[in-house]
């Protein structure tokens, strides 16, 4: 994966594809698979908004039980088993536990009828999984002490149990997204980030592609195809605020899904559903209100979803203080042996969804399919489909079906293959334990375990191209566990620009917390030493972090080290380094 703008120009693509996160890189995978010459851009970096902050979780459909919509709900587990097989380092199941409580809609029988009649719905839900711990197991129950072990603060009067349901979780969600755009790459698709879509190129009604922008040059130059795919996400509307073309603007709504992690390592390997204060007024099914999720991942806990109506512009969404506050009341309130603090949080992650058409700021109506509209027959414009996905857990489905339609208008459209079964970059594993234990016993000596294994986690199967050749593999950076061959890796092979780029979704240095100055700035040299950047250039891309990581943070930025004191440094790096 080399950046090169001047391959978005130098050919008619057959498919453009504008945005990279996980529906644009799916579907820039399934184009390039059947054969079709395509370009994929992103205006920012791959998989840099939604995709990369969602919850993690891979939903297998069981909430779509509450609305009694039945091919939903094995759609949704059909494309979790596909990513359980083909991207077996980066997601794995996870059992959640479901409190019960007295008899009705709260209690276990209701519940336990629901879990069997989602159980049967889903027989096939491991077919084709090999790897037995990728595979979902059915429904179970849990004794109120055995609950009480795992989760002390569900301790209240009435409580008689859980039901277990399992799910899937991602290990790293920006990671997942790149597997996609790699494999795009690999099958022969042109890839660039920080490359913007202006506006649309027109052939008489006709899309044409578009007018870009190098957001890191400024440059601007026109991408040619015979047919886009607009996979924009939340900026996906501005891009059609064209009314000669595509009539009166409107923005439809859109949710900010909003999460944080706390640092409280986690009880048990299950997660537990608690009820929050919100409700789903779609809801056909299902008890008083929605549900809140505490789940473990690595060594932390992620807590969430909270959803807001979000009218603004794309960019400015996050999460703020006091909004952390207000939620981590309404958890103390439900469940007051939580005690749940502020200072406990060290990261809150955000992204926008679509909701349902006629939510409002009091009354809240819940997404439930990703938008797909086929501009011939919404306003008569040829050559171009739109694909707003709501679920990271559909993306490749959704993807191929917003192919399938955008395709009808070539003559001989080729066909596409079974991407379900096809590994994604790094996917080609059918044992992941033995695979693991196997890599432990062949690995280099200065290369540490809790190092490797993480390795193992983000690249999988092509993990050793991330150590071959660097001369000094089990260095890591700072005091994380982050090797410096990953950094070298992320540069060289996988479009990694910037410092956030490095920091916040190539590598784990970010993973649910600030990883420490010192980090920051080893990993800015490394980069300044890579890519020739001034020291001006150097101290920006470290404010810009900063300025990043202070809103997951919900705080103010961490005051930038003085120019000098980086100067002498990355100097006696590079001193050192031709020493050596």
């Amino acid at each position: 994966m080399q950046r090169n703008p001047a391959g978005l120009v130098a050919q008619e693509f057959d498919v453009l594809i504008i945005g990279a996160g996980a529906f644009g890189a799916a579907a820039a995978r399934d184009a390039a698979l059947r054969g079709l010459r395509t370009a994929l851009i992103e205006r920012a970096d791959f998989g840099g908004a939604t995709s990369a902050e969602c919850f993690k979780m891979v939903h297998g459909g069981i909430r779509y039980l509450q609305h009694a919509d039945v091919p939903r709900l094995r759609a949704s587990s059909y494309e979790r088993s596909a990513l359980l097989r083909i991207a077996p380092h980066l997601v794995q199941p996870l059992p959640i536990a479901i409190p019960t409580y007295g008899s009705g809609r709260r209690g276990r029988a209701f519940l336990a009828a629901g879990a069997t009649v989602y159980d049967l719905l889903t027989l096939d839900r491991n077919r084709g999984i090999r790897d037995r711990h990728r595979q979902i197991r059915r429904s179970r129950f849990l004794a109120r002490a055995r609950l009480l072990e795992l989760f002390p603060h569900l301790r209240a009067p009435g409580l008689t149990g859980a039901v277990v349901f399992e799910d899937g979780q991602m290990h790293n969600p920006a990671r997942l997204v790149l597997a996609f755009v790699s494999s795009a790459v690999d099958a022969g698709a042109t890839a660039c980030n920080y490359v913007e879509a202006t506006k649309f190129l027109w052939r008489d009604s006709a899309v044409c592609g578009v007018r870009a922008r190098d957001r890191l040059t400024g440059e601007e130059f026109d991408v040619r195809a015979r047919l886009t795919l607009n996979a924009a996400g939340p900026w996906a509307d501005y891009l059609q605020n064209d009314p000669q073309h595509f009539g009166e603007w409107q923005r439809l709504p859109f949710s900010r899904d909003a999460y944080f992690i706390v640092d409280r390592a986690p009880t048990s390997e299950y997660g537990v559903a608690v009820q929050g204060l919100s409700r789903d007024k779609d809801a056909v099914l299902g008890r008083a209100t929605r549900h809140l999720f505490a789940v473990p991942w690595r060594d932390k806990t992620l807590v969430g979803v909270w959803h807001t109506l979000f009218p603004e512009f794309p960019d400015g969404a996050h999460v703020r203080l006091d909004e952390i506050e207000t939620w981590m009341a309404e958890l103390n309130s439900v469940y007051p042996t939580l005690q749940l603090t502020p200072s406990e949080v060290t990261f809150a992650n955000c992204g926008l969804v679509p909701f349902g058409e006629t939510a409002t700021a009091t009354e809240l109506s819940f997404g439930k399919e990703s938008r797909l509209v086929d501009h011939r027959a919404a306003h008569g414009v040829s050559g171009l489909v739109s694909l707003v996905g709501i679920r990271f857990t559909t993306a490749r489905a959704d993807a191929a079906r917003a192919l399938d339609m955008l395709l009808r208008q070539l003559p001989r459209a080729p066909r596409g293959l079974d991407t379900a079964l096809l590994p994604l970059a790094g996917g080609e594993i059918d044992d992941f334990a033995a695979f693991e234990a196997q890599a432990l016993r062949t690995k280099p000596d200065e290369v540490n375990d809790v190092s490797l294994r993480a390795l193992l986690r983000n690249h999988g199967a092509r993990y050793a191209q991330v150590l071959r050749g660097d001369a000094d593999a089990g260095a890591c950076i700072g005091e994380t566990t982050t090797l410096r061959a990953e950094i070298r890796h992320a540069i060289e092979g996988e479009m990694a620009v910037k410092l956030e780029d490095v920091v916040m979704r190539r590598t784990e240095l970010a993973a649910g917390s600030h990883p420490g100055r010192r980090a920051l700035e080893a990993t800015a040299m490394m980069m300044a030493q890579h890519l020739q950047w001034s020291d001006s250039r150097m101290r920006e891309e470290l404010t810009a972090l900063e300025r990043t990581l202070a809103r997951h943070l919900a705080r103010a930025p961490a005051e930038a080290a003085s120019a000098p004191q980086i100067v002498r440094a990355r100097h006696g790096a590079m001193l050192a380094n031709s020493r050596a």
